[in-house]
């Protein structure tokens, strides 16, 4: 199993940016598939990015253009670069990291875009 700890999230005007961060431990990192989930109240939890153990990447279409997925293995670590925010980006950022049958949540950064 792994254990994901995200941080970076907080306070950011329209138009700001942040970058979250995913800590991983307890297994090899290399070997998952690395997503950036988010959910905000009310709505279903949905998948914002995805970086496989190759690198190759997946955005959901709301993002794409503004939000980078990026990891390192070196440092067990996959980053979310999240440029020209708006206020619907304002929800809980999860990391996850899933392997074929299985997959570990972290527990949730909270990002809100307000002015």
């Amino acid at each position: 199993q792994v254990q994901l700890v995200e941080s970076g999230g907080g306070l950011v005007q329209p138009g700001g940016s942040l970058r979250l961060s995913c800590a991983a431990s307890g297994s090899i990192f290399s070997i998952y598939h690395m997503g950036w989930y988010r959910q905000a109240p009310g709505k279903q939890r949905e998948l914002v990015a995805m970086i496989t153990s190759g690198g190759s990447t997946v955005y959901a279409d709301s993002v794409k253009g503004r939000f980078t997925i990026s990891r390192s293995n070196a440092k067990n670590t996959v980053y979310l670069q999240m440029n020209s925010l708006k206020p619907e980006d304002t929800a809980v950022y999860y990391c996850k990291a899933v392997a074929t049958t299985s997959g570990y949540w972290g527990q949730g950064t909270q990002v809100t875009v307000s002015s």
